[in-house]
């Protein structure tokens, strides 16, 4: 069985996708196939992250209430 990639390897795979696609040397076929590849890695991510969302909604879920708190990334 195959380990489950992380969502950061998943970002990284997608990003050398989408470099390959922005060169412009590959055939319009392999263009597709690139966009396709990218597009399921994509719903993968996206996926994870709505996991992810869940499991936060459960941890700030307190008295059966959920609270609603601002959630923000300092950069």
């Amino acid at each position: 069985m195959k380990k489950e990639e992380s969502f950061e390897s998943k970002m990284e795979e997608l990003e050398k996708i989408v470099q390959e696609i922005e060169k412009g040397d590959l055939s319009l076929e392999d263009s597709v196939t690139k966009f396709e590849e990218g597009m399921k890695i994509s719903k993968d991510c996206n996926k994870l992250l709505n996991n992810v969302e869940k499991k936060i909604s459960i941890i700030l879920e307190k008295d059966g209430e959920l609270e609603e708190e601002d959630f923000s990334v300092e950069e």
